[in-house]
């Protein structure tokens, strides 16, 4: 170890030995907390003295402690001594020896004991007068009681002798014996004492550039103070850590650490070690209490690796600190503490979640109180949102022995719906065994809606179908039909596993039911479920994510619920249908931090893939892409269950529309249970099947895939166009089928279907209806279908409808706007990285299929007013003054007033130039300020 700020000490030290060479004999005593270096300071000391003084060095150790004439036996084999001296010294040592193993009480007044000392002394003191003699002994505190008596013998006759006696002392227990030595060798020569303190941060810099360099002390002294505080053996240790990994290793720091422990007063040892198990929050009087030890000794332990560095404020300064002193001790006694430390805090009242801790760590609950303490502790984890720690006292309390019937299945039911939460895959091990309880009427009530959503979600129908029975029929009678969980979980079967309600005519709730309370220890969460779900299954789309935007809003106070990932999956899903894409995208985005307090992975792969649904709708394809791969690892395919459609869906979509035709065949390949197919994850995933289908040249297969969404959809009682739009999809596979009549009957059906109809499916009846109408009906079709994609905010449709727009102009030879709209078209298309669409728009003519670059053009939301966003939108379209100036009710020559203040503000010369995104920069910016888009599907002004 390098001696760093110990200057001053060694050149008070050289002065004391000056004295004592003047016939002035002297002790100095060297002190500090352990790891402060006194050791080294003695041997740099003790090096420097040179050859002009003879020094004899010894180290105390506890183990030596008891071997009489321990020290003056290392004293004598120095090197320093004449072979005179030495010869003078071992007839007398040995003597005393003997007489010492004759009788270990004799007393200073033994005459041989007397004699031995007596001619000891005289040797070194002749010694002495031929040479100045400096003595030093490390840790003097362990020394022998022998050696100790023969020093004070020595030190009654140092007054004009050339002697400096230097000892060095540590740790914060020092025996009786040891402190009368100390105190007679205070009155009996000059006395001075050297304190030594941990590192100052400037220290440790300078420690840090010697063996670092500049560039990395500067970088991490800061660290390395902290972490060591300043001690120099755990700062060695430290360098050589950052040198080897770059941090702190337990090898390095923690083996330094407990190093240091051994080294000082066994209760250091026993003090770090009661800490370490513990925790943090530990008092020293519960440290006492765990570790039999007086307080008073413990709190002088801490208090003195407080002072050495090793602690800060009695906790540990690392983490790698605490894991090695636990590595000191036996599992099985490691164990045995935390039984231990439980039984203590509970006996003094502690928190319960620091019980719960030791009851986990201890592995083992074998009493009432220890069981019922790991159920509220898990019940506050979950609230809190810990709930890997709540598995773990739910674990504990399912293993303990003792438990009747009835706790067994509750702890089994509430351990198997925390798991799912964390893992799915995991909890199903316990599906099987609650099943056959809830058949034989033995699991509560209020937990077969949740096992019953837990089956659902596996794929185990059957077993499912019998808890239903359970619910539908016993738990109806038990409360002579008042309770609503029949309903609300036919409701909810209805809208997310259709097949199991089919032939069931959902009852209406009674006046009795609608005012009753939920049953005590349900969920709610079941009731708002089933209330969003009911509003979903009649269509009536607004009311439904007015109720679903209140539903998640209810989720940010509270979605610590078994029912939480299953509402925020439903009310997600609610916004999706009803066009709303951009509300889930805020909702996902604010939650983030919130889902990783809540360290559900159902919650995080919910979120994922809700995020994938919503990018998609909205044209984003790399970002839905990209959720959708989140979702997928989040929880594996088999974790997701039938559910796993949904995030599939959106990937397969995804990777189909940007042409990754790989990637989408890829993740079709992927089993997916046969249940999948009974739930409404299927319709996604078939959905997006159908259309990769349809992209890789398989009409026929895609279209077999959207009629039977239909005939689902159908059967289900749940035909809605914003679920899947399975009619304008089938619609699609018919023209590619060259089939106009079928294709023209599906989208007419469609549109007849106004009650159940959204603006997106609207927008696609439309643009399939020009498809198949005269050229000269197209574009109002066309135009119509853009607004509602507009509205909608769906880059990829509007990319779509603007190519067969700038198609059908080209028909009727207006070439100038046609190559206008197909520029916008191929902009949209690329911000989309639609690249199967990209080369669609390619084969348009009209334009070349390689234009130059763009001119450069600021953003225009924040620079145009509102009327000339109105404007210069419609002129990116193609449209002349005279047809802006109809469709807006002005002048054309207001039109073309608002048009030069656009190429001014813009800083361009022509129509050409307009940015090819002003129309969706115009949606964003009013959007942003909550007012409707510019144009009606009329034509109106907004």
């Amino acid at each position: 170890m390098e001696i760093i700020e110990r200057t001053e000490q060694i050149s008070y030290l050289s002065e004391l030995l000056g004295g004592s060479e003047d016939h002035r004999g002297q002790v100095a005593l060297i002190e500090g907390p352990p790891g402060t270096g006194k050791s080294e300071l003695l041997r740099a000391f003790a090096g420097r003295a040179g050859s002009a003084v003879a020094t004899l060095g010894a180290v105390c150790s506890p183990a030596e402690q008891a071997l009489p004439f321990g020290v003056l036996s290392q004293l004598l084999q120095g090197a320093a001594l004449s072979p005179e001296t030495q010869s003078e010294m071992s007839g007398p040592l040995a003597a005393g020896m003997a007489v010492s193993s004759a009788g270990p009480a004799l007393e200073d007044t033994d005459p041989d004991l007397a004699q031995a000392f007596h001619r000891i002394c005289l040797a070194l003191l002749r010694a002495a007068s031929r040479k100045p003699l400096l003595i030093s002994i490390d840790d003097a505190q362990y020394m022998d009681d022998r050696s100790r008596r023969c020093l004070l013998y020595l030190a009654r006759r140092l007054a004009g002798a050339r002697v400096l006696l230097l000892l060095t002392e540590g740790g914060a227990h020092l025996s009786l014996a040891h402190r009368l030595f100390r105190g007679e060798l205070e009155r009996l020569l000059p006395f001075h004492r050297l304190s030594l303190a941990p590192l100052s941060p400037e220290g440790v810099a300078l420690m840090l550039r010697r063996h670092l360099g500049e560039n990395t002390s500067q970088r991490l002294a800061a660290e390395a103070h902290r972490v060591s505080g300043g001690n120099p053996l755990l700062l060695q240790a430290v360098v050589e850590d950052f040198r080897q990994s770059g941090g702190v290793r337990a090898q390095g720091y923690g083996a330094a650490f407990v190093d240091h422990l051994h080294r000082g007063d066994p209760v250091l040892l026993h003090a770090a070690r009661g800490l370490a198990v513990l925790g943090e929050s530990a008092r020293a009087e519960e440290v006492a209490g765990l570790m039999h030890l007086d307080t008073e000794s413990v709190t002088g332990a801490l208090r003195s690796m407080t002072a050495a560095g090793l602690l800060a404020d009695g906790r540990f300064r690392h983490s790698a600190a605490r894991l090695a002193v636990l590595g000191t001790l036996p599992p099985g006694e490691c164990r045995e503490l935390h039984r231990g430390a439980a039984r203590m805090l509970h006996e003094r009242d502690a928190p319960i979640d620091r019980i719960a801790h030791h009851l986990v760590a201890g592995d083992r609950a074998a009493e009432p109180w220890e069981v019922d303490l790991l159920l509220e502790a898990a019940a506050h984890l979950r609230l809190d949102g810990d709930l890997r720690a709540a598995v773990q006292c739910l674990r504990l309390a399912d293993a303990a022995p003792g438990l009747t019937d009835r706790q067994q299945l509750a702890v089994r039911a509430e351990l198997t719906r925390t798991e799912w939460r964390l893992n799915p895959s995991s909890a199903a091990r316990h599906l099987g065994h609650l099943t056959s309880a809830a058949r034989t009427g033995r699991l509560e009530r209020q937990d077969l809606p949740t096992l019953v959503r837990l089956l659902l979600w596996h794929g185990r129908e059957s077993e499912a179908a019998a808890v239903l029975d359970r619910i539908r029929g016993a738990v109806r009678e038990d409360d002579g039909g008042t309770a609503r969980e029949p309903h609300d979980t036919d409701t909810w079967l209805a809208v997310t596993y259709p097949a199991h309600v089919r032939g069931r005519q959902l009852t209406t709730v009674s006046a009795r039911q609608r005012d009753s309370l939920v049953t005590p220890g349900a969920d709610p969460g079941l009731r708002v479920i089933a209330e969003l779900g009911d509003r979903l299954i009649r269509g009536r789309y607004s009311e439904s994510a007015t109720h679903a935007e209140q539903a998640l809003r209810d989720l940010r106070l509270n979605r610590r619920t078994s029912w939480s990932e299953e509402t925020a999956l439903l009310a997600l899903s609610t916004l999706l249908y009803a066009d709303r894409p951009d509300a889930v995208l805020a909702w996902c985005a604010s939650s983030p931090s919130v889902a990783a307090t809540g360290q559900s992975a159902v919650w995080q792969a919910v979120l994922a893939a809700a995020h994938a649904e919503a990018a998609i709708r909205l044209g984003d394809l790399p970002e839905g892409v990209d959720q959708a791969r989140t979702a997928l690892t989040r929880l594996t395919p088999k974790a997701w269950g039938v559910a796993v459609g949904l995030p599939l869906g959106s990937l397969v979509l995804g990777a189909t529309r940007t042409g990754d035709y790989d990637t989408a065949a890829k993740y079709l390949a992927l089993p997916v249970p046969d249940a999948l197919f009974q739930s409404r994850y299927g319709l996604h995933y078939l959905h997006a099947r159908g259309h990769h289908y349809l992209a890789t040249g398989h009409a026929h297969a895609a279209l077999a895939d959207f009629l039977s969404c239909g005939e689902l959809m159908r059967d289900w009682g749940l035909d809605l166009a914003g679920l899947v739009p399975w009619r304008t999809s089938a619609a699609e596979a018919w023209l590619r089928l060259d089939n106009k009549d079928r294709a023209r009957r599906t989208v007419q059906d469609q549109l007849a279907r106004s009650a159940t109809d959204s603006p997106r499916t609207r927008g696609q009846c439309l643009r399939l209806l020009a498809a198949m109408s005269p050229v000269g009906q197209r574009p109002q079709l066309l135009a119509e279908a853009l607004d509602l994609f507009e509205d909608c905010r769906d880059r990829y449709e509007q990319a779509w409808v603007l190519g067969d727009l700038s198609r059908a102009h080209q028909a009727l030879a207006q070439r100038s706007r046609a190559r206008m709209v197909l520029r916008r078209a191929r902009h949209l298309a690329a911000l989309c990285a639609a690249e199967p669409l990209s080369q669609r728009l390619v084969s348009v003519p009209g334009e070349s299929p390689t234009p130059g670059p763009a001119p450069e053009t600021p953003d225009a939301a924040p620079l145009l007013t509102d009327s000339e966003h109105r404007v210069a939108s419609l002129a990116v379209m193609g449209y002349t003054n005279r047809e802006i100036a109809d469709r807006l009710y002005v002048t054309p020559s207001t039109v073309e007033q608002h048009l030069t203040r656009v190429f001014r503000k813009l800083g361009i010369k022509r129509r050409s130039d307009l940015p090819a995104d002003l129309t969706f920069q115009l949606a964003e910016q009013r959007r942003g300020r909550g007012v409707p888009s510019a144009v009606d599907p009329t034509g109106a002004t907004a």
